[in-house]
């Protein structure tokens, strides 16, 4: 038979008062640390810019604003198009307004294969 294991912690008050600091002074800075990033991420999420939409459309130069191109949300050539959502991007596909040759959200709303 195996001998017992000997007991976690020292008999005497005077050691457990000395752990019983040490263990509290730990669990502080546990809290302090927990408490820090709970504030970190608040202000992260707070300053973070909002996602892009998932498609933009492109307007065209003429006094009617015509929609000339459909484009992924997160492309480059439509930084600044209206942000839409897939129903209305797929809208403007198969009403014939062409799609973004660099993003592909033809091929993003499986309207052809990529």
């Amino acid at each position: 038979m195996s001998d017992p294991l000997p007991p976690p912690y020292p008999p005497d008050d005077e050691r457990l008062a000395d752990i019983e600091t040490y263990l509290t002074v730990q669990l502080m800075y546990v809290r302090q640390a927990r408490a820090a990033e709970a504030r970190r991420r608040e202000t992260q999420q707070r300053t973070a810019p909002p996602p892009p939409p998932p498609y933009r459309l492109q307007r065209g130069l003429d006094a009617a604003r015509t929609v000339v191109r459909v484009h992924l949300g997160n492309c480059a050539l439509a930084k600044k198009g209206p942000g839409v959502d897939d129903l209305t991007a797929r809208r403007a596909l198969v009403e014939g307004v062409e799609a973004c040759t660099v993003c592909r959200p033809d091929t993003e709303l499986g309207l052809i294969d990529g």
